[in-house]
Formats: C-alpha cells, sequence, structure tokens
C-alpha cells in the first residue's frame, strides 16, 4: 500500500517517485511469491536437522537464545508497568509535530553538480561595451580560483547571466557548496555591475533565485517602496542571506519634453507635426529598406550616437514652421529629467513586486522564505497579497504533501490489515504501536540538523511506515494464533514476542545493513541518497526496538479475547477452536 500512496501523488513527489513506487510494489510481489514458493522448497534442502547445525550456526543460535532470554526480563517488566509505556509511547507519538515543525526543510538536498550560476545586473545607463568590459573583469575574477574550469556568459547592455563550470569533483578540495562564499566574495568586488550568484537546484524549478517573493497590489508601484524596503531591511537584519534584493529599482534616467502648446500655436505648428518630426529624429523606426549589390538594408533615419548621448543637442534640433523658417526646439520646448521604474510587472494582472534572494550557507530556502514572509505581511498589511515564484512556489506547494500522503498511506495500510485480521483493533495495535514511533525517532535526526525534510526524506518517511508496521503485523499475529489454540492474552502475546523476536531482528537488521551505504556515500547525488538512508536506518533502528515493547503492551490492553473455547472443569470435554484469525 506505501507505493500506491506514493504514486498517487499529484505534486513532484508523485511524478518524480513514480518509478520507485512501481519498482517496490513490483518487488513486493516478487518477494511474496517467492517466500511462499522457493523458500520452503529451499528451507527443505539446505537447513539442517535438528542435532546436527554446524558450529557456526550453533553459536548463532547461542547467541540469539541469550538475546532472547534477555528481552524476555525486559518484556516482562514492560507489562508490569504497562500503563508507564503507554504514556511514555503517547508522548514520544506527540513529539513528531513539533520535530517536524522545528527541523529544517527544503524542497530537495544541495548537491555538487560542479556548477555556479551567476546573473548580473549593469547601471540602467550602461552600454553594451562598458557592460562587456566589466563582464571580462567578472571572468578573471573567476578564473582565479584553482577550482574553476573556465566561465560562460551572456552579455547585453542591462547585464547578462553565465556560469561558473568547475574541475571535475575528484580533482578539487572544495565542493560547490563550500565555494559559494568566497566566490560571492571575490565576484561582489567587481565594479559596474551587481552580480547574484546561486547554487543550481538539484531538481528541474523555474526562477532563477534562491527565494522569490511576489507582492501584489493595486497600488501603484511607487507607493510599494516603503514596503519593500521594510522587507529588504529585514532579509538583512536576519543574516540568513547573502544578498537579498528586488526587482522594484526607480533609478532609470528619464527625460521628458515638455511642449508650449501656444507658443506652438503661435509658430504655426500643431503638435502631431512636432511629434512627427522629432520622432523621425530620435525614434529609429524603420521607414524603407533599399538594395546594396544584391543585398537589402534597412533605412532608418536617426541623428548620429554622438548626438544622442546628452540631453543638450536635442534641444538644439531644428524643426520647419509651415513659412519655412527652421527653428529651434529650445523655442518651444524644455527637458524635464526624472527617474522611472526599470520595468513595469504585472503578476495576474495586478501591480507586482518581486523580492528575491540569495540564502548564506548552512541556511535551507525555507528558513530564507520564512523570513521574507513575515516581514511582507507585518509590513504590508491588507493591501498588499503575497505569493510565490519560482522555487519557493515549489516549496510551498510541496511543504504540505508530506502530510496527506502519509495519512493515506496509514489509512491504506489499515483497511488493508483490517480486512485481513477481520478486526478494527488489531491493526489499531500494529499501526500505533510502531508507524507513529518510527516517525518520531526518523524526525529527532532531522531535528538535530543531521539530514533535512525534503522530498527525498517524505517519500523515505512513507516507505518507513509499511516497513514497521511489518514487525508489528508479526507479533499481533502469532499472538491471535496462540489465543486461538486457548492460551490466555498475556501467556499468548509473550510467547508471540519470543517467538517473532528473530524474525523482527533479521528482517531489521537486514533492511538497516541495506540501507546503511546510502548514509556514508559522498559525491555528487549524495545529498539526497544520505537524506532517505538517514530516514530509513533511524527510522528502523527506533521503530525496531519500540515495537518489541509497545506493541505487546498494546496488545495486553487493547486485543480482543481470540479463544472461542475454553475447557469446561469436571466434563472431561475436549474443547474446540475456530481456525486462528489474522494469519497472512
Amino acid at each position: 500500500m506505501k507505493p500506491l500512496s506514493v504514486s498517487l501523488t499529484a505534486l513532484m513527489t508523485g511524478t518524480l517517485f513514480l518509478e520507485f513506487a512501481i519498482t517496490l510494489a513490483a518487488a513486493v510481489v516478487v518477494s511474496g511469491i517467492v517466500a511462499l514458493t522457493l523458500s520452503p522448497l529451499m528451507s527443505a534442502r539446505f537447513v539442517h536437522p535438528p542435532g546436527m547445525e554446524g558450529r557456526l550456526t550453533l553459536l548463532v543460535n547461542r547467541g540469539f537464545d541469550e538475546v532472547r532470554w534477555a528481552y524476555g526480563r525486559l518484556l516482562d517488566a514492560a507489562l508490569e508497568m504497562r500503563f508507564a509505556v503507554v504514556v511514555a509511547a503517547l508522548l514520544i507519538m506527540f513529539a513528531a509535530w513539533p520535530l517536524y515543525m522545528f527541523s529544517k526543510k527544503e524542497l530537495a538536498p544541495v548537491e555538487d553538480q560542479s556548477h555556479i550560476s551567476l546573473y548580473y545586473e549593469a547601471a540602467p545607463d550602461s552600454s553594451l561595451v562598458a557592460t562587456n568590459r566589466d563582464t571580462l573583469a567578472l571572468v578573471e575574477a573567476i578564473n582565479s580560483f584553482p577550482e574553476s574550469w573556465y566561465m560562460w556568459s551572456v552579455t547585453q547592455a542591462w547585464g547578462g547571466y553565465g556560469g561558473m563550470v568547475t574541475r571535475n569533483w575528484r580533482e578539487r578540495e572544495r565542493s560547490t557548496e563550500a565555494m559559494f562564499g568566497p566566490v560571492y566574495g571575490a565576484i561582489s568586488q567587481v565594479p559596474g555591475l551587481r552580480l547574484y550568484p546561486r547554487l543550481d537546484p538539484p531538481l528541474p524549478t523555474p526562477g532563477q533565485y534562491d527565494v522569490e517573493l511576489v507582492m501584489e497590489s493595486d497600488a501603484p508601484l511607487e507607493a510599494m517602496t516603503d514596503v519593500v524596503g521594510a522587507v529588504l531591511n529585514a532579509g538583512w537584519r536576519s543574516g540568513k542571506f547573502m544578498y537579498v534584493d528586488t526587482d522594484l529599482k526607480i533609478d532609470l534616467p528619464e527625460a521628458r519634453v515638455a511642449l508650449d502648446r501656444e507658443q506652438i500655436a503661435d509658430l504655426g505648428l500643431d503638435l502631431a507635426s512636432v511629434g512627427r518630426e522629432l520622432g523621425t529624429l530620435l525614434g529609429g523606426g524603420y521607414v524603407n529598406r533599399f538594395n546594396y549589390f544584391d543585398r537589402s538594408y534597412k533605412v532608418i533615419p536617426q541623428i548620429g550616437e554622438e548626438s544622442r548621448a546628452t540631453l543638450g543637442p536635442l534641444l538644439d534640433l531644428k524643426i520647419k514652421t509651415p513659412d519655412g523658417d527652421l527653428v529651434p526646439v529650445s523655442t518651444f520646448a524644455r527637458i524635464e529629467t526624472g527617474a522611472a521604474p526599470r520595468a513595469l510587472n504585472r503578476f495576474q494582472q495586478r501591480n507586482a513586486v518581486r523580492v528575491f534572494g540569495g540564502v548564506a550557507p548552512g541556511v535551507t530556502k525555507e528558513e530564507g522564505l520564512r523570513v521574507i514572509e513575515e516581514a511582507a505581511a507585518a509590513a504590508g498589511g491588507q493591501d498588499i497579497t503575497i505569493d510565490y515564484a519560482g522555487e519557493s512556489r515549489q516549496i510551498r506547494t510541496e511543504g504540505s504533501a508530506l502530510v496527506v500522503t502519509l495519512g493515506l498511506s496509514i489509512v491504506l495500510i489499515y483497511l488493508v490489515l483490517a480486512a485481513q485480521f477481520h478486526s478494527f483493533r488489531d491493526p489499531l495495535i500494529v499501526l500505533l504501536g510502531s508507524a507513529p514511533l518510527a516517525i518520531s525517532g526518523a524526525l529527532s535526526f532531522s531535528f538535530l540538523n543531521l539530514t533535512t525534510i525534503n522530498i527525498y526524506s517524505q517519500v523515505g518517511l512513507i516507505t518507513l511506515v509499511g516497513l514497521v508496521a511489518k514487525n508489528g503485523i508479526l507479533i499481533v499475529q502469532f499472538a491471535n494464533v496462540r489465543q486461538a489454540l486457548g492460551l490466555a492474552k498475556i501467556a499468548a502475546l509473550r510467547d508471540a514476542a519470543l517467538t517473532r523476536l528473530r524474525p523482527v531482528l533479521m528482517t531489521s537488521a537486514a533492511m538497516v545493513f541495506g540501507q546503511l551505504p546510502l548514509v556514508f556515500v559522498s559525491g555528487p547525488g549524495a545529498g539526497a541518497r544520505n537524506s532517505i538512508g538517514i530516514i530509513l536506518v533511524a527510522g528502523m533502528i527506533v521503530g525496531s526496538i519500540f515495537t518489541l515493547f509497545v506493541v505487546p503492551v498494546f496488545y495486553s490492553l487493547v486485543a480482543a479475547d481470540h479463544r472461542t473455547g475454553l475447557p469446561i472443569e469436571g466434563s472431561g470435554e475436549t474443547p474446540t477452536y475456530s481456525q486462528p484469525v489474522g494469519e497472512l
């Protein structure tokens, strides 16, 4: 059921792990068939009969006998103080929520992809020549790092984008995450450019920055400057950002030509003819084509670039009046200078301002996003609507997927077990005695910053529910069988726990050692493997330990009496029993 719950997720979790879910489900089906067919045949062929075991087998059996004896004493102690065990188990269950809330969250762990993306802006009035000159200084700063292989870039007048390609990770001592801070410190000294570096996201995501928050309003953009300034200040004060900025930059030089209508009328001109004359000289509009040696060229009438570099020559331009006289533009016009926004952005048909930033090393993108969210909510009030763009939108969309998918997984497992046990109590014992405790154990490692809550650890938690529930099924099913054969509840569950101890330990150890390489793997892609490995290994160890004690305690308090016949004293009658329930 757990693979099905993963594959039904409609968001990126379900899209990325559909193959994982199908593979796991197919493996479970095949292993079940092998366990029912091939395993008995192999056991009959290779298992030694009693009294003919080898030395290693005898040694292992003696070790398990000692573990079984110690476990029996601990189990008796747990059954004697059942209510204390129940209270402790409930406290651990409820601890899962604060452990989850105070764990670091991100969409996916940062991976070493041998590349650092760069986005840069030039001054609003910069020319392509000036921006290219500053970009060459940027390339020189990047190539000064010994880990750098080369830098690529696309430069335009307003700025550009590019990337630092590093050497193979085996040929350098530092990862791209360790290089990120020094690289930003070096390139931030390049004059003339405002730089925004970024570690490439491990999953395909839109956007250019680690954090992107959109503030929408019906007010003019100029009226939102105070709110944006407060959000930026909060981001800098938090210490979680290497840089934080906005696309609302009212620094674009603007010149407005103010016309004296009365003077124009006195000269016999009209606004349409004046605008047409100035547009021809300054607009750079395409008017025609001409052929020259079998090549077609555009005709663009415009005054020279040196005359357009400053505002002074504009007033010296001559306009012909109806009388044929040439009068300077300064006769009927003046130039008013000011500043305007670089871009008029809209989001969902409303005026919008985007606040973006790059988080500092060791800070997750969700932490940075939360800082900007709180600052925008406090500064904007009810007039500002908060939305998300880029990777931040996926973080907020995927963040709630864990609770829904985990709940669906538990419900499906409960329904399947209820059908197999023919009981609503027994599945409750299995799930309450194993799944929440294992989840709390796994989340304690994310709380200690050994991993984060991300898309991989979420799938690990969902998989963990089915894995630890198996241990509880072994104990509960065998206890029901022993009850059906006439044993009292306490005696049946004790016998079941001691008998099933070895299968529980063996299957749990197999799972732990099978996932252990994921915990210690390094290199590119290690973040995702470490995350799911830590969750599964920690959850299986903690969940298996709790299952061996909590499930028997819950069984003694909640399970029904499965004995269907009792011996009648002095009657000499033989009791009859129904078939064992809950056999899997």
